[in-house]
């Protein structure tokens, strides 16, 4: 769910020029439709991919939950946090609608987003927006009757439900599984569809595969110019996608538009670079026809949620590394009048960076990833602020209760979480402090 290590490399990358008009017709229109044609269906692929992966475990229209806290002994998946628990279902709508139960989540933060599948929230259901109370809603697809005049309508028939639960610590585990257990998703019975192809797919397996998931999902009208660029490779046509019609000159302009595409990945910040610190774009999670974000966030961040749900934040080097010297000693200095603006909580975690890319908690004695607004004993500035210590060793005396543990022998990252952010977060007036090297 949160696989964004991708966003690291991209974090320090050079910032280049958006894409230009429409080429005419010539040598490069095939390369420029396969270069667009393939930035915009990395998202579909992502999700599909996420589906098909769920869906081993369960069919659609069936709710997961996730019963324990991660930690060292069951991360997964790049960049895990130890905020909240999850539960996750892949709706097909195509067979009726689906109804979900939330239940009454007093005190305690909850959200239900819905992700079309071009990775857009389209609708987010819980503390912010629903409230405490709970409720029952109906989730309909693009194309079906709608006698609910309540009824949340999916841009797309397939959809990902991905529900939030925060527990504060291992004591209320019991309680907030308790919460998780009523929330409930009742639809029809439905086919579980073919996997797609993978990012790293030969070109013709990886357009014949967005066509499909297209064909499945179509997309909006307000993509049709992007689509008009897409056109002469035949991805999203009627006349549809057949690779066996290009020839061997035509192939390899294909090949290139692909390798191109992903060059462009790396071609500009998926953020802004502020004082030490990486933030989120403002279409973050709605992404509109930002396709080039939208495509490095399903890489490197697919399901992120949109910053009025919660922001990510990731600390950089002065020279713009997103990784620092785990041989060395860091501290992140929060002034009392300063803390992070959260409305629900805040959270910083500290992980390890393997050498293919990816970041996982480290083994510590105190099994302890992270820390925030909710963790006990920590020690207090005169002025009410917090001083974060990551380094190896154990801080003396009583400030190892705001002791982060870094790993040995590999660098380290570290990622500030804000769920429900206050406004001077949201429009950029609050600004972290950088990490300071001791």
């Amino acid at each position: 769910m949160e696989r964004r290590s991708f966003l690291l490399s991209l974090g320090a990358a050079a910032g280049l020029a958006p894409f230009g008009p429409a080429p005419a017709a010539g040598p490069t229109t095939l390369r420029a439709a396969a270069r667009d044609a393939w930035l915009y269906g990395l998202a579909l692929i992502e999700m599909a991919g996420s589906r098909s992966e769920a869906l081993n475990n369960a069919p659609p229209n069936t709710l997961m939950r996730q019963r324990t806290l991660t930690t060292v002994e069951t991360q997964r998946v790049t960049t895990p946090n130890n905020d909240t628990l999850y539960a996750r279902a892949w709706l097909d709508l195509r067979q009726g609608p689906v109804r979900l139960t939330l239940p009454p989540s007093p005190g305690r933060y909850m959200s239900v987003a819905l992700m079309d599948m071009y990775s857009n929230n389209f609708a987010i259901l819980g503390t912010r927006t629903t409230g405490e109370d709970g409720g029952e809603f109906t989730i309909i697809g693009p194309d079906a009757a709608n006698a609910d005049s309540g009824a949340i309508r999916s841009p797309t028939p397939w959809v990902w439900l991905l529900a939030r639960t925060l527990v504060d610590g291992e004591a209320d585990l019991a309680a907030a599984n308790a919460v998780q257990d009523r929330i409930l998703v009742k639809g029809p019975t439905a086919p579980t569809p073919k996997p797609p192809a993978r990012r790293t797919a030969p070109w013709a397996e990886y357009f014949a595969s967005v066509h499909e998931l297209m064909r499945e999902n179509p997309p909006p009208a307000t993509d049709r110019l992007w689509l008009a660029r897409m056109a002469p490779l035949g991805v999203g046509t009627a006349a549809g996608f057949d690779a066996s019609r290009f020839s061997a000159a035509e192939a390899a302009e294909i090949q290139a538009g692909a390798v191109e595409a992903r060059m462009l990945l790396l071609s500009r910040r998926a953020g802004r670079l502020e004082q030490g610190w990486l933030y989120p774009r403002a279409n973050l999670g709605d992404f509109g026809q930002d396709y080039l974000y939208r495509a490095q966030i399903a890489v490197g961040g697919l399901a992120a949620l949109p910053n009025v749900e919660a922001m990510y934040m990731r600390a950089v080097t002065p020279e713009g590394r997103p990784t620092f010297d785990s041989a060395k000693r860091y501290r992140l200095r929060l002034p009392g009048d300063a803390l992070p603006p959260a409305e629900s909580f805040w959270s910083l975690t500290v992980y390890e960076a393997t050498p293919d890319g990816q970041f996982f908690f480290t083994p510590n004695p105190l099994n302890r990833w992270a820390l925030g607004d909710r963790s006990p004993g920590l020690v207090r500035t005169p002025d009410g602020g917090l001083e974060i210590l990551m380094q190896r060793e154990a801080p003396a005396g009583a400030m190892q209760a705001n002791w982060l543990p870094t790993p040995s022998g590999r660098p380290f990252s570290a990622i500030l979480r804000v769920y429900l952010p206050k406004e001077p977060l949201l429009d950029g007036s609050y600004r972290l402090p950088p990490l300071e090297a001791l």
